[in-house]
């Protein structure tokens, strides 16, 4: 019987089946230990330093504690101290990026995705370099900076290289004051070798969702092709680290199995990734699963509720305070609009999730890999958030300027990467309103930048940033970064 340890590089050291077990049981036992939920709410609060704020985080058993609470006002302390930490962390700023999905040819036989190689009647398509160019002008032009390119497994028609020419053309796409900044990648497991040529190609961050951390079901889940080898699937983000992509972004799919579970094991996965590499996951995504073409959700026997989610967002912000959290538009505007306050960091927003979607005048459902439940325009979310209190940022600068992987994350923990982050914030949502926003949005945004010029921290740094906005007003000059 494999025993926890987080340093293996063996998936069912680090994500061991006895020990999600044992903290379950442990958490149900003391869902109800106020004096120990109290000392785990205590751990977690942010603490202003002379240099910032710094949190020190969860284990995934104090962690799993606080999500088996029902006592309605711990619950309620655990929102308010995920919103302390998300604030002291990435200030009230919200990152903005788009799917683009390449291909959904796929010879994997998932059982939840409608790209399985068993589903005939979907409509199969892979873009042409062309094509790619045509949906990237067409991102370009709602005001997109930042992408996360998608394609399912088919080594004949999605190989590394042909990921590889789509970024390189991404990249090569300069259409009016447009330009794809930066672009990360969620494809399947692959060499250490071909990691590399991502590191290469420039990508920003690569994202694996494990789907279930639970090796019995996710080997019925996945029955066949290359994606049912749970321990390569597993340890891909180790292989990553060692290709040189510093920057990695975990995920599980809720409701494929108990999301306690799931729970334990995806904080298990963040604590192997920052004991054996020294950086934890850049990001976290929390997508339920969605009706698709060929996919009835309700097959899947465990959907969690709307306070459930909340619950696990909010008890991941806490675990790992440092890690920024994604919400797809899988979810409702209502939905997003609960979570934004308790620990979420990134929205997608004008999102298709069909091959070639941004081109169709008509949001095509052919080639879907799920339903879109929040289907406004990027204008739309930009100006809801803003509405809502929060910054729309589409900075990309710590990709740009060397800010990954460990320098990223000492920044992070030590509170000191708002300086960088608010001013980037407010100077790129000053482009997107200048080249892309409507009249209604631009006046809601030039309010919000002025108000928020004055919480830039430092005199100097405020001043250049309040320069660089006026610049952005007043002429073409684009991508001022800190």
């Amino acid at each position: 019987m494999a025993v926890y340890n987080p340093k293996s590089l063996k998936a069912e050291e680090f994500i061991n089946h006895e020990e999600i077990l044992d903290t379950i049981a442990y958490a149900e036992a003391n869902k109800n230990n106020v004096e120990l939920i109290d000392a785990i709410l205590k751990k977690a609060r942010p603490k202003k330093t002379e240099t910032g704020c710094v949190c020190g985080g969860l284990t995934h058993r104090e962690a799993s504690v606080l999500l088996a609470c029902d006592i309605p006002e711990k619950i309620e302390e655990i929102y308010k101290i995920a919103e302390e930490i998300k604030l002291a962390f990435y200030g009230n700023r919200i990152v903005i990026f788009a799917p683009l999905y390449l291909s959904n040819y796929c010879v994997n036989g998932c059982v939840y995705c409608p790209y399985h190689l068993k589903n005939k009647h979907i409509t199969r398509k892979k873009l042409t370099q062309e094509e790619v160019r045509n949906e990237v002008i067409a991102l370009q032009d709602m005001g997109h900076k930042r992408l996360a390119i998608e394609a399912g497994e088919d080594p004949v028609h999605n190989p590394i290289e042909y990921i590889l020419e789509c970024i390189n053309t991404i990249y090569s796409v300069n259409h009016k004051n447009g330009a794809i900044r930066r672009v990360n990648v969620n494809i399947a497991a692959t060499t250490v070798e071909n990691y590399k040529k991502l590191k290469d190609a420039g990508i920003g961050t690569y994202i694996l969702f494990q789907e279930t951390y639970h090796k019995e079901s996710y080997l019925e889940l996945h029955p066949t092709g290359p994606k049912h080898d749970y321990a390569y699937h597993t340890e891909a983000m180790d292989r990553a680290m060692e290709g040189g992509i510093d920057d990695v972004g975990l995920g599980v799919l809720f409701g494929l199995e108990l999301y306690k579970y799931e729970f334990a094991g995806l904080l298990m996965h963040a604590e192997h990734l920052e004991a054996v590499h020294g950086v934890g996951p850049h990001t976290i995504s929390v997508p339920r699963i969605k009706h698709a073409d060929d996919i009835d959700a309700d097959a899947f026997d465990n959907s969690i509720s709307d306070d459930i989610f909340a619950k696990i967002t909010a008890c991941i912000r806490l675990a790992v305070p440092y890690t920024g959290m994604i919400i797809s538009t899988r979810e409702s505007e209502e939905v997003r609009g609960k979570l934004l306050r308790l620990g979420i960091s990134q929205v997608s927003g004008g999102s298709r999730t069909s091959v070639g979607g941004y081109t169709e005048e008509e949001r095509p459902h052919d080639t879907e890999q799920f339903d879109v439940s929040d289907q406004r325009t990027l204008d739309e979310v930009v100006r809801w958030l803003m509405e809502n209190g929060h910054i729309p940022s589409f900075c990309t600068a710590c990709y740009r300027e060397g800010r990954t992987g460990d320098r990223f994350m000492s920044l992070c923990k030590s509170g000191q990467i708002l300086n960088c982050c608010h001013p980037n914030a407010l100077m790129t949502l000053t482009e997107y309103l200048v080249d892309y926003a409507s009249e209604e949005t631009k006046k809601v945004g030039y309010e919000m930048v002025v108000k928020e010029l004055t919480r830039v921290p430092g005199e100097k740094v405020r001043k250049i940033a309040e320069q660089n906005i006026i610049d952005i007003r007043n002429s073409n000059r684009r991508d001022f970064r800190f």
